[in-house]
């Protein structure tokens, strides 16, 4: 079972900021800009491209839901949608607050932000989910 699995079910702690039956969306603990949050299909696929046509496209429209609940409690240019990282085998998507293309450089230092930072941002965001 992925990272993720686990805290898509509960078994580790996470800032949640929407979920449902199939999907679950999270703060990144390792944020690029306040708001960014990973979108996640609760079964585990390693590929975004292995979820059947029906699948990805719910996931599509819940990463629309959740991207504008972000641009609400985030004012921002756009929402941007990434989808990187081999590190964790389960499909996900990053959704980033942005003004500038440079906020989705992941290469730049990352936010360090304090679990009460963090639980306000996912508050604010699931309000306006």
């Amino acid at each position: 079972m992925s990272i993720f699995s686990k805290i898509a079910a509960g078994e580790i702690p996470s800032y949640k900021v929407a979920a449902n039956e199939e999907f679950y969306a999270f703060l990144d603990i390792n944020p690029l800009t306040k708001g960014h949050t990973l979108v996640i299909p609760r079964r585990e696929v390693d590929y975004i491209f292995d979820l059947d046509d029906d699948e990805l496209a719910r996931f599509q429209v819940f990463a629309k839901q959740v991207a504008v609940a972000i641009k609400k409690a985030f004012p921002c240019r756009k929402v941007a949608q990434v989808v990187l990282g081999l590190e964790v085998p389960h499909a996900h998507i990053h959704l980033i607050p942005m003004q500038s293309e440079a906020d989705v450089d992941f290469r730049k230092e990352k936010l360090q932000l304090s679990q009460e930072e963090f639980t306000a941002i996912a508050n604010k965001i699931s309000e306006q989910f």
